[in-house]
C-alpha cells in the first residue's frame, strides 16, 4: 500500500531533507521512525528536497509498505520516535499512482526577512535578516519581471541537477508589516537555491543598489554571476505543496499563523 504523510520541521536542527552519511537529514530520522512502526525498512520520497537550515510547514512524502497499521499509527506512533523539531501532521492511504514529487501541481515557499538594524536573537535560525532599510515598492516592481515561465539559470546553483532551467513562477508577493518583509513564491517547481538567490537579488533592488529593470536584465542574461549572492537559509519555509483535490490531502499548514507574527495583526 502507498501512504502519504504531511510533515513540519525546523530545519535549524537538521542538515537538510536528504539522507546523509552522518544520519543528520530529515529523511534519516523519518525513515528510522517509520521502520520502527512498520517493522521493516521504509524508503521515502518527498515533494521537494529542502537544504540545510530550510524549514517546512507542509512537506509531503510517500512510502510503500505491507504493514497494516491505522493512519493514527503513522502519526502518533511515528512521532513518538522522532526528535524534537520534526513532526508528522497527518497520514493518508492513497492509490498506487500517487507520487509526492511528480503528482504535485505547485509548491509555495515563503521567505521571512527581519528588516531591522539589530540582528535577531529569538528569531535566530528562523528568519533572515537585513540591516538596511528596504523599499518594498521597488522590490515589487522588480518581482513582476520574474513572474511567468522563464529560464532561471541566473538564479540556479552550480550544484543544481535539474534537467531544465525553465520554471513557471505563477506568483511572487512581497508584503511588509512592521519590521518583517515576506516573499511568497508560487511555482510549479524550483531550481536549487532559486528562491534564496531571487530574494538576495530583490534585496539589492530594495536597498537601492540597482533599479528594478536590472532584475529583468539578470534574468535574460542567464548568467549566475550577475545575480546576488545566495541569501541565508534561515528564513525559508516550504509552506505547502498542492495536488489535485481528488487525492483528498490536507493542504493547510498548521504553522502559518506564527510565521512573522506581525503579518497577522
Amino acid at each position: 500500500m502507498l501512504i502519504v504523510l504531511g510533515l513540519e520541521y525546523d530545519g535549524f536542527h537538521f542538515c537538510g531533507w536528504q539522507t546523509q552519511p552522518a544520519g543528520c537529514g530529515v529523511q534519516d530520522h523519518l525513515e528510522a521512525a517509520l521502520t520502527h512502526v512498520a517493522g521493516a525498512p521504509v524508503d521515502t520520497v518527498c515533494a521537494g528536497r529542502t537544504d540545510a537550515g530550510v524549514h517546512a510547514c507542509g512537506q509531503v512524502v510517500h512510502f510503500e509498505t505491507t504493514a497494516q497499521r491505522p493512519e493514527s499509527a503513522w502519526v502518533r506512533g511515528v512521532n513518538a520516535s522522532l526528535p524534537a523539531g520534526l513532526s508528522v501532521l497527518w497520514a493518508r492511504q492513497v492509490g498506487d499512482d500517487f507520487h509526492a514529487r511528480y503528482s504535485a501541481l505547485s509548491r509555495h515557499y515563503r521567505y521571512v526577512l527581519l528588516n531591522h538594524a539589530v540582528r535577531p536573537a529569538l528569531g535566530h535560525g528562523r528568519v533572515g535578516w537585513f540591516h538596511l532599510p528596504l523599499n518594498v515598492a521597488r522590490m515589487r516592481e522588480a518581482a513582476a519581471l520574474l513572474v511567468g515561465e522563464h529560464d532561471f539559470s541566473a538564479f540556479r546553483s552550480s550544484e543544481c541537477q535539474a534537467r531544465s532551467p525553465v520554471r513557471r513562477l505563477a506568483r511572487l508577493d512581497i508584503e511588509r508589516r512592521g519590521d518583517y518583509v515576506t516573499f511568497d513564491f508560487h511555482a510549479n517547481a524550483y531550481l536549487h537555491h532559486m528562491v534564496r538567490n531571487l530574494v538576495g537579488t530583490l534585496v539589492q533592488v530594495g536597498k537601492g543598489r540597482h533599479d528594478p529593470p536590472w532584475v529583468g536584465e539578470v534574468l535574460a542574461s542567464r548568467d549566475r554571476s550577475r545575480a546576488a549572492a545566495t541569501f541565508d537559509a534561515a528564513g525559508l519555509y516550504l509552506m505547502r505543496v498542492e495536488y489535485e483535490t481528488s487525492w483528498a490531502l490536507p493542504d493547510e499548514p498548521r504553522a502559518d499563523a506564527f510565521l512573522a507574527p506581525e503579518m497577522h495583526t
